[in-house]
């Protein structure tokens, strides 16, 4: 043990000498309390490129633009080819001083940018500026704000790129344009990205980066050679070859081929002397490491007996204060259940969690939901326990049951009853070999659900508002029953008779979200039930909430549903599966679906109705009866002379949806398409249905991670 102390000054002299020895780039400072950037970047003035560094009071370190700390430049991310920056909302920010920290001998915003300013007044040779397109309180930083709704929120345009630099990657704005638009404070931006499919950035800016001067990547790297310009010196920009890593600068990491050590790098020679060193000498004190190390083992076998018994007993406090008893499992009893979380009982993967069919050790198949791991560990428990609360206090045949749950080393996991025949989504879009379910299943799974949902809002005190209301949250058992799953989003309502919604910010997924919520983030019952009104126009057509290989027009199925049930084309986009003109009954109960979808697809809440309202609905759908009248016929002959413009997928004829029950709509369908222009208008305007955006919220619930999924492997 004495030549182990001994050794180690040593061990720590040899390990200074390796970083001034090997230092390339060494008078750099790369560190920025937890914080470490890639060359060229750095926080000192021997950085090729320096940004500013903050270390708060926790330790975590914050990289900013240049010395504009004050302005709110905080750099979000940093690629091979741009500086991502985050740029919140803020009616404070000072314009001028904002443009000049943006623009360097090393980077400047790509034409790919939109920034969004306020107080700007028309000039010579301005930059093109528009009206936002939403209200100005979006763009408003609440509690420091110096703006007033009755202020201009411009946007400063790119300009329009010269025929010949379409497909130029080297396109910027100019600083001195931007200047002229005498604009007073930089509110936000909107940022253009085609990395990983079209997007938009909202509240970020992207500076394209570069090196100054000529030349200096490896020799396998590709150098792209940026011409000196008025304003801005001869620059290149370095990048490595597919099939080799790095960064490509002579100064930074080099180009090396994956299948090889460092060591075979020019670049990490003296790095892996360090190693060697360091190896030698390590060598020398695993004698001592020894002795330790058994004394350790113990030690951590003791800490880990206690952890897990802490941990048990912090869980039941939590379940406790949320006045909670469902059972507690260990860790190990849901790890050998799912055989050590095994690929092969992998159910579905999504921004929550991973879904894993199990069996427990009473044989009993189960569904068990491992919530990932996320920076805000306080967050996602509190998540977790929401679920848990909702789930557990409420008692419906057709919501899924919460069997239990294990909140241990660091995990968190629910376990909720196997559903063997999967999601409602699955069936419609034929996915993992699921059969297509005839129209009279479609119709019960869609009643069972409506009241569910109806329960949540009107038998529950207080009410629940489900908040992610889809077709994959839609499960449907052994006997096609359906049970509406994953309460994660979900959030109580107000018990106050005065209080007609709460307000919190949209949270969902993309295609189901209330565009009236998504605007004045008023939460109430009836979002979902503009959610479910998706879900029954995905029932009648198979199609998808969001498709972007749909036309442009169509790619959100809401709007596409509303301006088609409008004109009383229903026939239009009914699923060829369910060939609706076999029986007299099957087509007019599609109509009358397809009518109360459009109801429930208003754009003003007042309008829609309740989801008590659309079970009962529903339910007189299910066991009305039909006969034809002559207003069947006049109307199957105004709904022909409609659609008669438009591709039909299925025919000419016919029924109009029942605004009674068991009765004929023969004048429905003029009156609901001037229903739909106003209904339109709110879906496609102004809300994530359009998806025109990248839809950031990493809190939606996942698409795939429903508790069910092909069983054979356990049975």
């Amino acid at each position: 043990m004495r030549g182990a102390a001994l050794l180690l000054p040593l061990l720590a002299a040899a390990l200074l000498h390796a970083d001034a020895a090997g230092g390339g780039n060494g008078s750099c400072e790369r560190r920025c309390g937890g914080m470490e950037l890639p060359y060229p970047f750095g926080f000192s003035s021997g950085c090729t490129i320096r940004l500013g560094c903050h270390v708060g009071a926790d330790g975590v370190g914050a990289a900013w633009l240049g010395g504009a700390r004050e302005l709110g430049l905080l750099v979000r991310n940093v690629t091979s080819r741009a500086l991502i920056l985050d740029l919140p909302a803020d009616c404070s920010r000072r314009f001028n001083e904002s443009v000049e920290a943006l623009f360097s001998d090393s980077y400047a915003p790509a034409s790919r940018n939109a920034l969004v300013a306020t107080s700007c007044s028309a000039a010579a040779g301005a930059p093109q500026t528009s009206n936002c397109s939403g209200p100005p309180y979006r763009y408003m930083d609440m509690p420091s704000s110096h703006c007033t709704a009755n202020e201009s929120i411009r946007c400063i345009l790119p300009p329009p790129r010269p025929h010949s630099n379409l497909t130029s990657g080297h396109h910027f704005l100019n600083k001195s344009e931007v200047l002229r638009s005498n604009c007073t404070v930089l509110v936000s931006a909107v940022s253009y990205s085609d990395a990983g499919g079209p997007s938009l950035l909202l509240g970020a800016l992207e500076l394209d980066w570069w090196v100054p001067g000529p030349c200096r990547c490896d020799a396998r790297a590709n150098c792209t050679q940026l011409p000196a310009t008025r304003t801005r010196p001869e620059a290149f920009q370095c990048e490595c070859p597919e099939g080799l890593q790095g960064d490509g600068f002579v100064d930074g990491t080099g180009c090396w081929e994956v299948s090889k050590s460092k060591c075979d790098r020019s670049n990490y020679l003296r790095d892996c002397g360090k190693i060697v060193l360091v190896g030698l000498i390590m060598a020398g004190i695993v004698f001592g490491a020894m002795v330790m190390g058994i004394g350790c083992v113990v030690c951590h076998l003791v800490k880990r007996r206690s952890a897990s018994i802490r941990s048990q007993q912090s869980t039941k406090r939590l379940l406790s204060e949320v006045d909670c008893t469902v059972p507690l499992y260990s860790y190990r009893e849901i790890e050998r259940a799912t055989s050590g979380f095994s690929e092969d009982q992998r159910l579905g993967t999504g921004a929550y969690g991973t879904v894993y069919a199990g069996r427990l050790s009473d044989n009993r198949l189960v569904a068990v939901k491992r919530i990932k791991h996320r920076d805000n560990a306080d967050g996602g428990l509190d998540s977790v326990m929401n679920e848990v609360k909702l789930v557990s206090s409420v008692s419906h045949r057709h919501l899924v049951r919460l069997l239990g749950c294990c909140i241990e080393q660091g995990q968190q996991i629910l376990v909720y009853e196997f559903m063997p025949n999967g999601t409602l989504a699955q069936h419609l879009q034929r996915e993992r070999g699921r059969p297509a379910v005839p129209w009279t299943v479609r119709l019960r799974v869609a009643a069972e659900t409506a009241k569910a949902i109806a329960y949540l809002h009107s038998e529950v005190h207080p009410p629940i508002y489900h908040r992610d209301i889809k077709s994959s949250n839609i499960l449907l058992d052994h006997e096609y029953n359906s049970k509406v799953a994953d309460f994660g989003l979900s959030r109580m309502g107000m018990t106050s008779v005065d209080s007609s919604h709460i307000s919190t910010a949209p949270q969902g997924t993309p295609g189901y979200v209330d565009p009236q919520y998504h605007q004045n983030f008023h939460l109430s019952d009836k979002s979902d039930v503009y959610s479910f009104g998706v879900v029954l126009v995905e029932i009648i057509t198979a199609m998808k909430a969001v498709d972007f290989s749909r036309g442009p027009s169509e790619v959100n199925l809401a709007q596409l549903a509303v301006e088609k049930i409008g004109r009383g084309c229903v026939d239009d986009i009914v699923d060829p599966f369910l060939d609706p003109h076999r029986d007299a009954w099957t087509l007019t109960s599609i109509h009358k679906v397809a009518e109360l979808a459009f109801r429930c697809l208003a754009f003003h809440s007042e309008i829609r109705p309740s989801m008590a309202e659309v079970a009962d609905e529903l339910e007189q759908i299910q066991v009305s009866g039909w006969a034809p009248s002559t207003d069947d016929a006049a109307f199957m002959s105004t709904t022909s002379s409609l659609c008669s413009s438009a591709p039909s997928r299925g025919t000419d004829k016919s029924l109009g949806p029942d605004k009674g029950r068991g009765e004929a709509l023969s004048t429905s369908a003029p009156a609901m398409a001037v229903a739909a222009r106003e209904t339109e208008k709110g879906a496609a305007g102004s809300s994530p249905v359009s998806v025109q955006e990248r839809w950031f919220s990493d809190r939606s619930s996942p698409s795939s991670n429903s508790l069910l999924g092909n069983s054979s492997s356990l049975h």
